[in-house]
């Protein structure tokens, strides 16, 4: 297992579009894929358990992936969140 602590750099925080970048990426890889919110932690592979997490602008995020891809997921997750998914 391995973990990697990010902050949501966007401005609109986790919204359909960032969700639908995530979702799209961590299906990509074999791995189970988790992200954490405080308590909550929900399955990257699923568009709604993302957005349930309400997560805003400077929010603290876990990302957390199990699997033999688990070092590429990570990062791949990492990445978007490091590009502010592209939007500002």
């Amino acid at each position: 297992m391995l973990e990697k602590t990010t902050v949501i750099r966007n401005r609109a925080g986790i919204h359909a579009r960032p969700a639908a970048l995530i979702v799209q990426t961590a299906g990509k890889f074999k791995s189970k894929i988790s992200l954490q919110k405080g308590d909550d932690c929900i399955n990257a592979k699923s568009i709604m358990g993302i957005i349930t997490l309400g997560a805003g602008f400077e929010t603290e995020i876990r990302i957390i992936a199990d699997g033999e891809d688990e070092a590429e997921a990570v990062e791949a997750i990492d990445r978007l969140f490091q590009n502010r998914f592209e939007e500002d």
